[in-house]
């Protein structure tokens, strides 16, 4: 933590020495071409926006999370970015700028250098750091789950010489009884004329 601490004191002092020597540059004077100035003067207004705004954002950020892993990671990439287009503008203050210009820029951008290797540093010993921690954590869970007896599984006892219970037999529904004289033939079956009274034979 403490050497957290004296990292970022360094980078936030760096980064306002390095505005102030941008600000003293006289890209203007250059004697180079127009197209040239142009692309040297957005690069320096850049790199002033993210020394303003965005570093002191995410250095505050890293300080109040010294151990999280994206924080770190994102001053180490901002950082990258930072050294990129610091190094193009002291290489042209060197070929066009005047020599105090481009000392004083060349001191800056060393600083940027080393606060750079020094966060991919930690960025290094932080990922150690987890993965170990991962490692015992995994180990304990192991140590812990095999501390836990097994809970046997639930028998179910058949008795093989209970005698199986019969099924009740179902009860037929009583026939209904035909009321004499109202029996009527089924469709079908043909009726049977009354009898016909046999003539007596004459005397």
């Amino acid at each position: 933590m403490t050497q957290l601490n004296g990292l970022l004191s360094q980078l936030e002092a760096a980064s306002k020495n390095t505005q102030s020597d941008l600000q003293k540059l006289r890209i203007e004077r250059w004697k180079t071409d127009g197209s040239y100035k142009k692309q040297s003067l957005a690069n320096v207004d850049s790199i002033q926006r993210n020394l303003q705004g965005a570093l002191p954002e995410m250095i505050a950020q890293l300080r109040s999370a010294p151990e999280d892993m994206p924080a770190t990671f994102k001053v180490y990439r901002n950082l990258d970015a930072l050294y990129d287009v610091l190094g193009s503008v002291v290489e042209s203050a060197g070929a066009f700028g005047s020599k105090d210009d481009f000392q004083s820029l060349s001191n800056d951008l060393s600083t940027f250098e080393g606060a750079r290797k020094s966060i991919a540093e930690r960025i290094e010993n932080l990922a150690s750091s987890k993965e170990a921690e991962i490692n015992r954590l995994r180990n304990d869970l192991k140590a812990a789950q095999a501390q836990v007896p097994a809970t046997p599984p639930k028998k179910i006892v058949v008795d093989d010489n209970e005698p199986a219970k019969k099924p009740a037999p179902k009860k037929k529904p009583a026939a209904k009884r035909a009321t004499p004289g109202t029996t009527k033939p089924s469709a079908g079956q043909a009726q049977t004329p009354p009898a016909q009274p046999v003539p007596s034979k004459p005397q």
